[in-house]
């Protein structure tokens, strides 16, 4: 798993503020799998969303910031995005291949928007995903809660088709045995 990294996807301060769904659950696994990275020597990728002028994750501003909790070392590449899927207009794509690498383990925010388009978009360049269970949330919408957008994303769209959704306990043992 040394060249399998974890990527973390917009976990910033603006969305977190917000309280997506099971957020204490999702911010304790994700701070979690980043320890057992870096004591493991796999590399820990961060993404940042830079939504324009005005808006709650605007470049520079306190909610555009990575969270606190998750927030990058020194030296830890972040891949700067405008668009859901970090692989459209980053060079994120590039950096994997100059690594050789062909596995991510990806975690973050917001399970039917960035983590959805990055996930598919890392499908269809022919990437393998590994999706460890309650580190990636949203929030209620007029239609669903975000508990449901979380289970029909992971169990019902994402698992066995586009990734491999599996439990923390199981991907912690994939990231200490490497």
């Amino acid at each position: 798993m040394r060249n399998c990294p974890l990527l973390v996807v917009d976990v910033q301060t603006g969305l977190v503020k917000e309280h997506p769904y099971n957020e204490e659950v999702v911010i304790s696994n994700i701070k979690a799998l980043i320890s057992l990275a870096r004591n493991s020597n796999i590399e820990v990728l961060y993404v940042r969303h830079d939504d324009g002028v005005g808006e709650e994750l605007e470049y520079g501003t306190d909610g555009w910031q990575i969270y606190h909790e998750v927030a990058p070392n020194n030296g830890e590449r972040i891949f700067e995005k405008h668009y859901n899927s970090v692989f459209f207009k980053t060079d994120l794509k590039e950096y994997l291949e100059t690594q050789k690498i062909d596995t991510i383990i990806l975690a973050g925010l917001q399970t039917e928007y960035c983590i959805d388009a990055t996930l598919k978009s890392a499908f269809d360049h022919g990437y393998k995903v590994i999706i460890p269970e309650q580190t990636n949330s949203t929030f209620d919408n007029e239609y669903l809660s975000g508990e449901k957008l979380y289970e029909f994303y992971h169990y019902k769209i994402w698992n066995n088709r586009f990734a491999n959704v599996l439990p923390m306990d199981k991907v912690r043992t994939m990231m200490i045995e490497n």
